[in-house]
């Protein structure tokens, strides 16, 4: 399930849509306006976005735009208008779906599922993954964050790898050695906490406003793919 940014003003319209992607298993953060979600884009990361063309402050084709600059995830319009125009440009923006009001909840939440899904894994055709963010090129043992080639030792590829292979998934310190460091003698939970450290400080560098590698206190590591 994922983290969604719902952006709409009418409080009745969001608030049946905050219980039915509840009720499927997503978290919902709930924005009136354009300036709120602003904020919320640089204190959280983010599945998907769900965002009302007729916003108080700017149009949500506006807000897209400037949301997928900092931050690229999966976006479903949610408009009044259901002319032919407004979707090609809201595809044209590079929207995942586009969902005319009235609609049905059940329509909306299976667009969620696809659109999460789509944007989760996608295998290109040189042979690359892409998990959200992340570009993985197993074959030539890289892997890119945001469009910035990483430059990893060893084992942070070893390990970024482990966690993009499950993503949002938790590995305890132990699967992560197993995975990782399986040849190497000695090894224990604080080697890999210091190549979490590091490896952890490398996407920060590649991209400021993410922290997608996710720290389970007692447990081990997770990655938001965002």
């Amino acid at each position: 399930m994922g983290a969604i940014l719902l952006v709409e003003d009418e409080i009745a319209i969001a608030e049946t849509v905050i219980y039915a992607l509840q009720a499927d298993g997503h978290t919902v953060r709930h924005c009136l306006d354009g300036q709120q979600a602003r904020a919320a884009v640089h204190d959280a990361v983010f599945d998907l976005a769900i965002l009302d063309v007729g916003l108080p402050d700017v149009s949500g084709f506006a807000l897209c735009g400037e949301l997928r600059r900092s931050v690229p995830l999966p976006v479903i319009f949610l408009t009044a208008q259901a002319a032919e125009s407004e979707r090609v440009l809201g595809f044209d923006l590079g929207a995942d779906d586009y969902i005319a009001k009235p609609f049905s909840l059940r329509e909306l939440v299976a667009r969620v599922r696809v659109a999460l899904r789509r944007g989760a894994v996608q295998q290109t055709g040189d042979g690359v993954t892409r998990t959200g963010a992340f570009e993985h090129d197993a074959d030539g043992r890289r892997i890119r964050y945001h469009g910035h080639a990483l430059d990893l030792t060893r084992y942070e590829y070893g390990l970024l790898a482990a966690l993009l292979a499950r993503p949002g998934a938790v590995l305890s310190r132990l699967q992560l050695m197993e995975r990782v460091w399986e040849d190497a003698a000695e090894t224990g939970d604080r080697t890999v906490d210091t190549h979490v450290k590091t490896l952890r400080a490398k996407l920060r560098a590649a991209a400021p406003a993410a922290d997608p590698l996710r720290t389970h206190r007692g447990v081990g590591y997770s990655l938001d793919v965002d």
